[in-house]
């Protein structure tokens, strides 16, 4: 780090190196934190979580066995060491519960007081966090895999839903009714992902190995499709042209700013886009494993300090607790 210092001093390097090396050095030091534990509600795998971005105090969980806890993740005890306290669970006593496996939650954007979740059981479900009861139930004819509320959305309501269909679904929290489809995808949609730069603007990951990002205004196709060629043809085999990997395509996430998309599929590879014009950056990330097992997974984003490019890490859904 000394050598980078000096060599922006001396005006020899790029700042730019310098980021990514304190970004790389920051994100190697991360560790379990020793002094935080959780509540351990969930009797099996948790495949999903989400921290709520009003207060960031309060986090979802929902699990393989259909229940969905909240936690509250304050430390009110004044010890270095404790443990976050469930403050309310659907469990399986409830009437209300999930059927099977919860696949994704996600708080309101705007407010702790309602959150989605969505469930092999076909159904997503709206809540009303203070009676944890549905306010809206959306059915589907096959498993969902994946649903989506943009963080920044004014001028609609809608929510992104991907399913065993290979079309995307698009419900209207206002009108409690499926409005519109798109269509594109040839097999089961795994992944889906609102744009936080414009509102109108969706990423979608299919088994079909192809991410497509649309504007949902238009009625027409997808803007267009991700290539990891790059339109290269001579570098491709006829059956990976205008595909984003090798394999299923199970995980997407724009970065923070909303000018890039990362995204990992089963042929072991994470790729980053950029997100205006769809070009693979061709950026060198590791071989990371990511078992055909594993229908959706969840990235987290994590921004160190304003100027450090946003690093992206992403965990496996189905993991199971000690």
């Amino acid at each position: 780090m000394l050598g980078f210092l000096a060599a922006r001093q001396a005006g020899l390097d790029d700042p730019l190196r310098l980021r990514r090396a304190e970004s790389t050095r920051r994100v190697l030091s991360l560790t379990l934190n020793p002094d935080r534990d959780v509540d351990r509600i969930h009797g099996n795998g948790i495949n999903a979580i989400d921290i709520d971005a009003v207060e960031g105090r309060y986090m979802l969980s929902g699990g393989a066995d259909g229940v969905i806890v909240i936690y509250d993740l304050e430390n009110f005890t004044g010890k270095l060491q404790y443990t976050c306290k469930a403050v309310c669970t659907v469990g399986r006593s409830s009437r209300y519960v999930h059927k099977f496996s919860v696949e994704t939650v996600q708080w309101y954007p705007y407010d702790t007081g309602m959150f989605v979740s969505s469930s092999f059981d076909k159904t997503m479900k709206v809540w009303d966090t203070e009676t944890l009861k549905p306010a809206e139930v959306f059915e589907f004819e096959g498993n969902v895999y994946s649903h989506h509320l943009s963080p920044i959305a004014r001028k609609h309501s809608l929510i992104a839903v991907g399913t065993k269909n290979p079309k995307i679904q698009l419900c209207d929290l206002k009108s409690g009714s499926h409005i519109h489809v798109l269509q594109g995808h040839r097999a089961e949609v795994l992944s889906v992902r609102w744009s936080p730069r414009y509102e109108h603007i969706l990423a979608t990951a299919s088994a079909d190995s192809k991410v497509k990002v649309w504007d949902v205004r238009r009625a027409s196709s997808s803007l267009f499709t991700l290539d990891q060629h790059n339109g290269d043809k001579s570098k491709a085999a006829s059956e990976a042209v205008n595909t984003a990997h090798n394999g299923r395509v199970n995980g997407l996430c724009f970065t923070g700013d909303g000018l890039y998309l990362l995204t990992t599929g089963t042929d072991d590879r994470m790729r980053l886009w950029n997100s205006a014009t769809g070009e693979n950056t061709l950026s060198g990330f590791r071989s990371c494993r990511n078992s055909s097992q594993c229908y959706h997974l969840q990235f987290l984003t994590y921004r160190f300090s304003p100027g450090i490019y946003p690093v992206t890490q992403y965990f496996l859904s189905h993991l199971f607790l000690s």
